[in-house]
């Protein structure tokens, strides 16, 4: 049968699959794309691209980890890596627009009053982030949905790192106060630092 690779393909481990691109086998990079798209464009969108900008920004990361594909290393998840490419592309998009530094002005600015206290309780994550500034959404999708450090996502803003920390705490705050099941009060967390 012709199409018996495909099915190989299918069946293999990211790691694998890597290594079967590394060499130039566009199939097995095929397979990664076809395994991992969505959940690149769903950071995206998260972190508030239009749909047709995160596709465009996600076929743009999967390029650059088509062509740096033997620089990983398997030491984390094919996932993951291929998120941190396309949240730093997405963010150089918006330095590139002038975007940022309106943002930046706005991250500085007083964040907008709380939406309030009308939860619902069929709110998904993405309507709930919606809810929170721009500054909270960005920061708590950058370091929860792209897997940056507090650090790292400081230096792709461009923000001081207590900046991002403070949009972070801020935002999963708000999180778990929207996504709390109805009758229960969320507390926030104390850290040790």
């Amino acid at each position: 049968m012709v199409g018996s690779t495909i099915p190989r393909f299918a069946s293999l481990h990211d790691v694998e699959l890597c290594t079967y691109a590394a060499t130039g086998e566009r199939r097995a990079f095929g397979e990664l794309v076809r395994r991992h798209g969505s959940g690149v464009r769903g950071l995206l969108r998260r972190m508030g691209a239009a749909p047709s900008e995160a596709d465009d920004v996600a076929q743009d990361a999967f390029l650059a980890a088509f062509e740096r594909i033997a620089e990983f290393r398997g030491e984390g998840t094919f996932a993951a890596w291929v998120k941190r490419i396309a949240a730093r592309l997405y963010l150089r998009r918006l330095q590139k627009e002038r975007k940022l530094a309106a943002f930046a002005t706005q991250a500085m600015e007083a964040d907008p009053p709380d939406a309030g206290g009308d939860s619902d309780a069929s709110l998904d994550l993405d309507e709930a982030l919606k809810a929170l500034s721009a500054a909270e959404r960005v920061c708590v999708t950058m370091c929860f949905g792209a897997g940056l450090s507090h650090t790292e996502a400081a230096e792709a803003l461009n923000l001081p790192l207590g900046t991002v920390k403070s949009h972070v705490k801020r935002g999963l705050e708000k999180l778990r106060a929207r996504l709390a099941p109805e009758g229960v009060v969320s507390e926030g967390r104390r850290g040790n630092g």
